[in-house]
């Protein structure tokens, strides 16, 4: 065997080594059960309702009467909803009286966060359907619990938004702006970022290891590809309806890193991004395990670049799947 069939072979045996690691590590999101595509409201009769028509790659926006969807993901946020929602609340019905609904993704929590919800609901003299709760039967992750929820939004725009409550609600005017000066009708996406919070107390006092982390997730994200956005982990993004109908039908991530594949596929997409300042502080109770998280993210992060680039995720797949 000379040289030159010698690394053709090497370099075959390598394709195909790489192809299938790849495949293998791949992610293909869940089917829903049938009762997740049903919400509870704060209602009297504790009724439970169907969710809106799936948003696919060719829906077309049509006014139901919301202006702005927020989607919280939750998973046993009893400890820190209600500081959320207590601003949230206030700062949507005075904006947005009578035009707003919340889409509380409830992902299998086990310390009764969806009804917790609701008695806020209550408390804070929500209508019904003001607040919708959807109740995960199996765990997805938070990626799966946003993409579920905007898949499900009925909003001219949809918010999607850490229950922490480390973001300031009424920073969503800085990012409502971003729609309103620079676009019309075409896709866009509003990124909350923290990139001018870096050398400031609330991220310098965090420990080393977390900001090693950090830096280190930022490094990745740049050399694979997502480099005009310095914050992609910030749990406050803005999508229009043609923004979501572009991104979402085709998202395969479900764990911490599918901010990046959000922003992979409106980078392929060519959808506008912009990175917006806010305000944000950091709260106790984050979910995130730094060590076995961060090797997750890593290898999510490496999986979900190259499965774009060698085809095994394709944009002209709709990730559609049919409930249990």
């Amino acid at each position: 065997m000379d040289l030159i069939t010698l690394g053709i072979t090497l370099l075959l045996c390598f394709i195909i080594s790489l192809y299938t690691i790849i495949y293998l590590f791949s992610h293909n999101p869940r089917a829903p059960f049938k009762s997740e595509l049903f919400y509870i409201t704060n209602d009297s009769k504790k009724e439970q309702f169907a969710l809106p028509d799936r948003i696919t790659g060719n829906s077309k926006y049509v006014d139901k009467g919301v202006d702005l969807s927020v989607i919280i993901p939750c998973y046993n946020e009893t400890k820190r909803l209600r500081v959320m929602l207590d601003e949230c609340i206030g700062y949507l019905k005075e904006n947005y009286p009578g035009k707003f609904e919340i889409l509380i993704v409830d992902d299998q929590s086990s310390d009764g966060t969806a009804e917790y919800a609701l008695s806020l609901a209550e408390e804070f003299n929500l209508k019904p359907h003001e607040m919708k709760v959807v109740k995960f039967v199996k765990n997805r992750g938070k990626g799966g619990a946003v993409t579920h929820g905007l898949l499900y939004s009925s909003g001219k725009y949809a918010l999607f938004a850490d229950a922490d409550g480390a973001s300031k609600f009424s920073d969503i005017s800085k990012l409502i702006q971003f729609f309103d000066n620079e676009l019309t009708d075409e896709p866009g996406v509003a990124i909350g970022s923290r990139a001018h919070m870096v050398n400031t107390d609330a991220v310098v006092k965090r420990s080393f290891i977390r900001n090693f982390l950090m830096h280190g997730l930022h490094t990745l994200v740049y050399v694979f590809g997502i480099r005009q956005v310095k914050d992609t982990q910030c749990g406050f993004k803005l999508f229009n309806h043609n923004s979501i109908s572009k991104i979402f039908p085709h998202m395969h991530t479900e764990r911490w890193i599918f901010d990046v594949e959000v922003l992979l596929l409106a980078t392929i997409q060519n959808i506008k991004i912009k990175e917006v300042p806010i305000n944000w502080q950091e709260i106790d109770g984050s979910k995130v395990d730094l060590a076995k998280d961060s090797i997750e993210m890593a290898i999510d992060l490496i999986v979900t670049r190259i499965a774009y680039i060698i085809g095994i995720y394709r944009l002209d797949k709709d990730k559609r799947v049919n409930p249990m």
